[in-house]
């Protein structure tokens, strides 16, 4: 009896420690340094940062059944660029026949945004939404949303 109790502790101790690393997931990033100049393209930057055991499927898995990252970024009266997404890694899973492309530990998307001459006021706030599908080497998870606030003095 005592060692089923023992086990049982040993099983719901390990789920928790995955479930914590699942939500540990965080989305920050910056725009240019804090500032931008009206009418001239400024970088910015989100990272989605992804702790050791698990990995996120890239925005090209290579899978049918993986949800790719996709980063979404608006902002109103504000031209917003594509998102340049970095090359995963292709890994082997025990799930999967073939490698699946994915991200691990800090993974940075970059994209422009430019402040049209006309823009009224002195900051800009974009909005930054990260959709991505967490695994771990045996099991994926639901995927989740997280997002982020960007914001910059206008010049």
């Amino acid at each position: 009896m005592k060692i089923k109790n023992l086990s049982l502790v040993i099983v719901l101790m390990a789920a928790a420690a995955a479930f914590s690393n699942i939500s540990a997931q965080s989305v920050s990033g910056s725009i240019a340094g804090g500032a931008v100049t009206r009418g001239k393209a400024a970088r910015a930057t989100v990272v989605l940062s992804i702790p050791g055991g698990l990995h996120v499927n890239s925005n090209r898995p290579n899978s049918e059944y993986a949800v790719a990252t996709v980063v979404r970024a608006s902002a109103p009266g504000v031209k917003i660029g594509p998102v340049s997404y970095p090359r995963g890694k292709n890994r082997k899973f025990s799930f999967s026949e073939n490698t699946i492309n994915v991200y691990e530990g800090r993974t940075s998307f970059g994209f422009n945004i430019t402040v049209p001459t006309t823009f009224r006021g002195n900051r800009v706030s974009v909005r930054v939404a990260v959709k991505y599908q967490a695994c771990t080497d045996e099991v994926c998870y639901p995927p989740k949303t997280k997002e982020v606030t960007l914001t910059a003095r206008v010049n």
